[in-house]
This record gives structure tokens, C-alpha cells and sequence, in this order.
């Protein structure tokens, strides 16, 4: 953390030297836990920071889903013609206004503050040696009135410097913490699903639409398939994250995703 490199001067003492601003606010109002609230206060301004480009990439995406059925009814129409079903679907993009790239920049702008910020959370809040923690620190601050003296770890009594993993040692509660994390993820990913629409029966059709029918129900049905593993696959994912790492950064992430899903349920009364 203390290598004067290009990552660490541009992101990660700028993230260290605001956690420490609003540590001190807190300490300075005698707010108890001060270091918790301060982790609270950093996520909801990167959260603020990032919000164009999120809001922008859920937009997009959405937009993207709604454009599915349209998308994939031209992708029967022109299945023989690669070159004409590119050019009508770059057609239906420019009609509704969808640029298909538009998902990825936000992303990619956003991973490096992401990782930025569990190299941050992860140095602060790994519970090791507190004397080179805060000596390392003190060499990175922007000003006298920001370095440490003594570091609090509590958060409403609770060490954010432990695991889940320790659960053992500190107690069977810490496993409610990767259970909440779970939840959390797995509601945000199943509002980020497009909702299934209702399909009718058809009345009854010529072999050869049938089998085309068919063919286009089994594509469906694997896309279905893929999404609701991925429901199921991403929320145990970061639920072991949780398990292994800090609880300040459980804390991080579950405010974070928290604001994501309040941002993507905002997106989604959008008409």
C-alpha cells in the first residue's frame, strides 16, 4: 500500500485518505464505532460517484432485454443470412436508440475503483500487526491532521477485522453474515432478470413449423436454464466471499448492493 505506484497514488491512497476523513468526522462527533460508520460513509459516496455510469449501464441493459423478442424474431427471419440479420439488428438498435456497447464501458470504469476498494478494505481491516498498519498509513496521508494515533476495529461491539470463518472462535452468529450477504446478492440478480412473459397455446401447425417452433422453445428454454443457474450460482459465490474475508468488507459490499438494488428498481418503474 505504501509503493508510490500509479495504482496505489491514484486510487488507492485517494479511497485511504477519504475512509480516513470521515473516520475522523466521526471520531470527532464521538460517534461510537466510528470506523464502521466511516466504511459506510465511503461506500455510499463511491456509490454516488459511480451512479451515472451504473444507472446507465442498467438502462442499457434493460433496453437490451426489452429488445430480446424483437431480436430474436429476426433472428428466424434472416437465420440463413448472416449478413442481412447483422444489418437489420444493427437497424432495430438505431431505431430504438440502443448502442449494445453501452453496457460494457461502466464496467469496465467501475472495476478498477472495485478493486481498488477491497485492497483498501482488505489491507485496513485484516487484523494483523495494528502498529505497521497505522505506520503505513501515516505515510500515505495528504495531511498531519488525518494520521493515526490508535485505530478502533468495533462496530457496535463486533470486530470488523474478523471472518465469518472464525465463526468457531468468536461465535455461530458470524455465519448469519454470508446468509445475509447471499440474500442480498440474490435478490439484485432477480431483479436484473427480465420477467418471462406469458405464452399462449398455439394452435396446431405444419410439421415443419413445428419443428421450427421447437427448435426456437429448446433455445429459450436453455437461455431460461443459464439465467436461473446463475441466480442460484452467484449469490453462493459472494456468499463465500463473505465467509473469507473481513466482515468490513461484508459491510462494504452489502451497502453497496443494497444501493444497487434501489438504483435497479428505480430503473425498472422506468417505462
Amino acid at each position: 500500500m505504501t509503493n508510490p505506484t500509479f495504482w496505489n497514488q491514484f486510487l488507492v491512497w485517494p479511497i485511504v485518505n477519504l475512509l480516513l476523513v470521515f473516520y475522523k468526522a466521526f471520531e470527532a462527533l464521538h460517534v461510537p464505532g466510528p470506523l464502521g460508520f466511516a466504511v459506510i460513509a465511503l461506500t455510499i459516496s463511491i456509490r454516488l460517484l459511480l451512479s451515472p455510469l451504473m444507472r446507465a449501464q442498467l438502462r442499457s441493459a434493460k433496453k437490451m432485454q426489452n429488445l430480446k423478442p424483437h431480436l430474436d424474431a429476426l433472428s428466424v427471419k434472416h437465420k440463413n443470412d448472416k449478413t442481412t440479420l447483422q444489418k437489420a439488428q444493427l437497424e432495430l438498435y438505431k431505431q430504438h436508440g440502443v448502442n449494445p456497447a453501452a453496457g460494457c464501458l461502466p464496467l469496465l470504469v467501475q472495476f478498477p475503483f472495485l478493486i481498488a476498494l477491497y485492497n483498501v478494505f482488505y489491507q485496513v481491516l485484516q487484523n494483523g500487526d495494528l502498529q505497521k498498519l497505522l505506520a503505513d498509513i501515516n505515510t500515505i496521508v495528504y495531511h498531519p491532521v488525518l494520521k493515526l494515533q490508535t485505530l478502533d476495529l468495533t462496530f457496535f461491539g463486533i470486530n470488523l477485522g474478523i471472518r465469518p470463518s472464525q465463526w468457531t472462535t468468536h461465535g455461530w452468529w458470524l455465519l448469519s453474515i454470508p446468509l445475509l450477504t447471499g440474500l442480498l446478492q440474490w435478490y439484485q440478480t432477480k431483479l436484473m432478470m427480465p420477467t418471462s412473459p406469458t405464452h399462449n397455446k398455439q394452435p396446431a401447425s405444419p410439421a415443419g413449423r413445428l419443428t421450427t417452433n421447437n427448435k426456437e422453445e429448446k433455445k429459450t428454454d436453455t437461455a431460461a436454464e443459464m439465467q436461473k443457474q446463475m441466480a442460484i450460482m452467484t449469490p453462493i459465490m459472494f456468499g463465500f466471499f463473505a465467509y473469507q474475508f473481513p466482515l468490513g468488507l461484508a459491510l462494504y459490499w452489502n451497502i453497496f448492493g443494497i444501493m444497487g438494488m434501489l438504483q435497479q428498481l428505480s430503473i425498472n418503474r422506468e417505462k
